[in-house]
């Protein structure tokens, strides 16, 4: 299915929003979508919460999980490309590590996104309270 190129540029212009108030509040840097698709999957926060406690093979990610390991490579590529891992071959080993700079990225985008809308939801409140008063 195509988005028609109005969808796209509307998608992509909130960078300053307006509040009620007249004050301007800015939604921060967008993080890569790919972060989120990547930590969606259960198999795949299960790698990410591992590979906190330092690197690790392939075969010892993979252990826990009942999936053949080509398809457990496949978790191990949308984590790569989500930039939340990264892979380095060490003989015939290939060694994973944490890579956390996207995380922060994500969290400081959701950090925006929570005093936006407790910032509405305040509004709101003060709205609906006029609303009953009157």
């Amino acid at each position: 299915m195509k988005r028609s190129k109005s969808c796209l540029s509307s998608w992509r212009i909130i960078d300053m929003m307006s509040l009620a108030d007249g004050s301007r509040y800015s939604v921060g840097k967008r993080p890569n979508g790919k972060i989120f698709h990547a930590l969606a999957d259960p198999t795949r926060c299960a790698v990410v919460e591992r590979l906190c406690l330092g690197p690790a093979s392939t075969t010892e990610l993979a252990q826990p999980f009942k999936m053949a390991l080509p398809s457990f490579t496949q978790h191990l590529k949308v984590l790569e490309d989500a930039g939340l891992v990264a892979s380095q071959k060490e003989g015939r080993t290939r060694l994973y590590k944490l890579t956390p700079e996207p995380m922060y990225e994500a969290e400081d985008w959701m950090a925006a996104q929570r005093t936006l809308w407790e910032k509405r939801l305040d509004r709101l409140q003060v709205y609906v309270e006029r609303l009953e008063s009157s």
